[in-house]
């Protein structure tokens, strides 16, 4: 007999869970990630009969720039087509590390939704299973992170950034709103994966015991 099984704090973890999975794949889809020192395009000129300066941004794998023409307009897409046309090395490594986190982050948030009626897998508990995993995406995003500012050297960064670019200083760059993001992601990654040894024992208390041994299917705990 299936048991629908929620407590505040079981809750609670699937929501952090599916925010810190959103979070980290928003912004590693972002182009976000830095803001380029001021452009001023020659053929766009403001109200004032001065030109109108912009900032593009460039992620990992994408950009925003600002184009004139007939198609006047913020154009954002991937400058890499393929996974070897990314800025450098280090972002290869900072996309793959990523990708790993995300993908777990990913199946957690898809398990914790089924939490509520299933909480063992293979007699073990899925909350602590499921922090386990959120534990090791945290490593790997933190990895990517760290392996990201590496990257800043690139000749891609440069035309971004300036001549004073290098790894780890950003030059006449700013870092974007996907970067933070990034790191609160990680952040919050790591509070679920200490937060679910909390859902476990919510769920698994001599309360919800006692709930099922009067034969109740759907059980309800603060």
């Amino acid at each position: 007999m299936c048991h629908v099984i929620v407590t505040c704090r079981s809750m609670l973890w699937t929501l952090l869970s599916i925010v810190a999975a959103f979070s980290e794949l928003i912004a590693f889809m972002s182009a976000d990630w830095l803001v380029g020192f001021p452009r001023t395009p020659e053929s766009k000129i403001g109200h004032h009969g001065s030109p109108e300066p912009y900032r593009p941004t460039l992620g990992i794998y994408g950009r925003c720039i600002k184009v004139t023409g007939h198609r006047r307009g913020i154009l954002c897409g991937p400058y890499a087509v393929h996974f070897g046309e990314i800025a450098s090395g280090f972002w290869q490594a900072t996309s793959i590390f990523l990708a790993a986190g995300i993908l777990l982050l990913c199946a957690v948030a898809f398990i914790s939704v089924f939490t509520m009626c299933f909480q063992s897998i293979m007699k073990k508990s899925i909350f602590n299973v499921c922090g386990l995993l959120q534990g090791i995406a945290g490593l790997f995003l933190i990895l990517g992170l760290m392996l990201y500012p590496a990257g800043w050297g690139s000749d891609k960064v440069l035309a971004y950034c300036g001549p004073d670019a290098s790894p780890y200083k950003v030059g006449l760059c700013s870092l974007g709103w996907a970067f933070y993001t990034a790191i609160g992601g990680t952040v919050l990654t790591f509070i679920c994966a200490v937060f679910s040894a909390q859902a476990e024992i919510a769920t698994s208390s001599d309360k919800v015991q006692e709930e099922i041994e009067e034969g109740k299917s759907l059980i309800c705990l603060l």
